[in-house]
């Protein structure tokens, strides 16, 4: 039997996960921790019988622990409540799936007590890669991506971990405004950018897939996981969403993983690695595919990209702004408090006024976080 933590069980991974275990007859959910939604985590509770229940809001964990009080279970709350999950003395493997640099500590914390991580996470990596590989390595714990694009290059590069990368090649969609000019994207609302041709997300992430922000939190990602430069990883718009990424390697083979766009065949593969097993669901039909065709992104119209890989290659705490910055810049799209634009606007202002920490701690990230948050309420 296989025992999992799921720390943003009730979001779009963590129920993914759920459906993944509901498939699998040999896990067990050791703890859940969720943001806000404990109507859902309620039901996953007395559904899976986790021994550990989190929830971000204090208020609301009180109140869910009134109505599970029925059941033999711990319910926490806050960041204590997120370690405490990440910790469950059982759980071998913790899917990280929540949203933020929240998930910096607990993912630490995880990793400490020796649990190997199914990484679903992005600003884990992305603003302290520099602390979380060499901690994976010293505990001897494994990171393993179920973010689609990485699964597939880890995927690629099975029996291939002696010979040299020469590129990664990190496959987009282009989202659901690939090809408009930045004139034909004044006035885009959020419920257009909500509208993903191939994928289906979370709010937050779907909103950065549209503006390719989410591409250049992928490729600070690929250049922590697989140890390379960013100018080894190269960003190739492949609209149908077949191909979800490739490895060039130095003799110039390149060897991609294909599939349907389907979230739980990353998490399953993270979750029972190195084995495959059967997951329901569509297959690939190339005859009724026809083709699968390639683009160079744009980023003069979709800036976010661009300003990835300023702040990826200065590394230190611009990725961190960068992330910071975008974060509440969504919010406040999804808020309809700015316009779509004035998205990568506000991440530009706020790395051009930082002053790059290099090799930042943890609390040197998350206080770049803070005065990035507090810059862009002064201004916007």
């Amino acid at each position: 039997m296989k025992k999992i933590s799921i720390l943003g069980s009730t979001g779009s991974i963590g129920t993914q996960t759920l459906d993944v275990v509901r498939v699998n007859k040999d896990i067990e959910v050791t703890a859940l921790a969720a943001g806000h939604n404990i109507d859902l985590l309620e039901k996953q509770i007395r559904e899976f019988r986790p021994a550990i229940a989190s929830v971000w809001d204090e208020k609301k964990a009180l109140e869910l622990k009134t109505r599970v009080r029925d059941l033999d279970i711990r319910v926490e709350s806050g960041m204590e409540g997120l370690l405490a999950a990440a910790t469950e003395p059982e759980a071998e493997i913790v899917v990280t799936a929540v949203v933020g640099m929240i998930g910096i500590r607990p993912t630490i914390a995880a990793m400490e007590a020796g649990k190997d991580i199914a990484l679903a996470n992005k600003e884990t990596l992305v603003t302290a890669g520099h602390i979380i590989m060499p901690l994976a390595q010293e505990r001897k714990v494994k990171i393993l991506p179920v973010d689609s694009e990485h699964s597939a290059i880890f995927q690629s590069l099975n029996g291939e971990r002696m010979n040299r990368i020469h590129k990664i090649l990190l496959t987009a969609s282009g989202g659901p405004f690939r090809g408009k000019t930045r004139a034909e994207l004044t006035g885009i609302q959020a419920e257009d950018a909500l509208k993903h041709p191939n994928w289906t997300m979370g709010r937050k992430i779907t909103i950065d897939s549209s503006t390719m922000v989410n591409k250049g939190l992928e490729v600070m990602e690929a250049r922590w996981l697989f140890d390379v430069s960013m100018d080894q990883v190269q960003v190739v718009v492949q609209p149908q969403s077949v191909i979800h990424s490739m490895v060039e390697f130095e003799d110039g083979a390149v060897i991609a993983q294909l599939g349907t766009p389907d979230m739980k065949l990353p998490i399953q593969y993270a979750l029972y690695y190195p084995e495959r097993r059967f997951l329901p669901g569509e297959r690939l039909d190339f005859a009724k595919l026809g083709q699968i065709t390639f683009e160079a992104p744009d980023f003069e119209n979709f800036r976010g990209l661009s300003l990835a890989y300023h702040a990826g290659r200065e590394g230190g705490t611009l990725p961190t702004v960068f992330n910071a910055a975008n974060e509440l810049a969504v919010k406040k799209f999804l808020n309809r408090e700015i316009g779509y634009l004035t998205i990568t606007d506000i991440i530009e202002a706020a790395m051009e006024r930082h002053k790059t920490v290099a090799s930042p701690s943890v609390d040197e990230i998350l206080a770049a976080e803070q005065e990035t948050y507090e810059f862009i309420e002064s201004r916007w």
